[in-house]
């Protein structure tokens, strides 16, 4: 627990240990949107942060220097921290701990073993983790969610969903190094993953977040009011929509991609992007302008 800081350890009813982390898992930012709609949502207390100092190589993830309300120069160090919320008016004991975090650069095997002891030390009931992947899929179709769980119970009723098992094989980053800890020690685990379109870059995408969301309330029953998250939904599809607009070549690669979607052939693959480099750039600052106007 050395490398784990805590101001003061909430006493919580078995705990859903939810973590997401910014990085290698989280394309669109969709995993880490999730969790920060949970935070902001519930008005989640911080009471516990990693110490960034033996995880990461700051030449390659630098400090962030931010300008206070006072006008004083804030150091900001890449963070991992950890949030809970009780649910008072709920006597199922559904409390949750939540782990925002950034992937770290150096020594894995102490950076999950520090979140194992945590979550042993409130009394975890299970391990959460969300991810974002690039999949075959649209902004005009709803994101393909996949995962697993190493509980029976809760991996029929993923089943019952249709969220099926991943079949990847190949490179993995934090969160499957952090489920290959919780198999070592026999801990309950599952994950969720979301699809997202390969065509909008590094956009931050609300849909991916609000799928992820969706399906942890048809587990679990306990996520926040989603109206909001919905309506920043639509809007995000209609400032991608305008931004694809005057570009007849990737509406061509995006009716070709809804074919195979709603036939069920898209699979893992898909259709080459047009070869218009600029199109990705010019959709990118179509998107983060709107972003600032808003």
């Amino acid at each position: 627990m050395e490398h784990v800081q805590v101001d003061e350890l909430p006493e919580l009813r078995k705990p859903t240990f939810i973590a997401a982390f910014r990085g290698w898992n989280d394309a669109g930012e969709a995993a880490t949107f999730a969790v920060r709609h949970l935070i902001d949502s519930w008005s989640a207390k911080q009471f516990g942060v990693i110490d960034s100092e033996e995880f990461f190589d700051f030449t390659v993830s630098r400090p962030m220097i931010r300008i206070t309300e006072e006008g004083q120069r804030d150091l900001q160090w890449p963070a991992n921290r950890f949030f809970y919320h009780r649910h008072e008016d709920d006597d199922s004991g559904n409390d949750v701990v939540l782990l925002l975090g950034t992937e770290p650069h150096l020594k894995w095997r102490a950076f999950t073993e520090s979140i194992r002891d945590l979550y042993q030390r409130v009394d975890g009931q299970r391990l959460l983790t969300l991810g974002a992947l690039v999949a075959a899929t649209t902004h005009t179709r709803p994101p393909p969610v996949t995962g697993f769980s190493t509980e029976p119970d809760l991996q029929q009723r993923l089943e019952s969903l249709t969220i099926g098992r991943s079949r990847y094989e190949g490179p993995t980053g934090i969160v499957g190094a952090l489920h290959d800890v919780w198999r070592r020690d026999g801990l309950p685990a599952a994950s969720l993953w979301v699809g997202l379109p390969p065509y909008l870059g590094e956009a931050v995408n609300p849909r991916g977040a609000l799928a992820l969301l969706q399906e942890i309330d048809k587990l679990f029953a306990f996520a926040p009011k989603l109206s909001k998250l919905e309506e920043a939904c639509q809007a995000f599809e209609k400032q991608v929509d305008e931004a694809m607009e005057g570009n007849a070549e990737m509406r061509a690669y995006l009716e070709q991609l809804e074919r195979r979607i709603d036939s069920g052939i898209a699979g893992a693959a898909t259709p080459d992007l047009p070869p218009a480099g600029d199109l990705m750039s010019d959709l990118e600052s179509f998107l983060k302008q709107q972003r600032k106007g808003s």
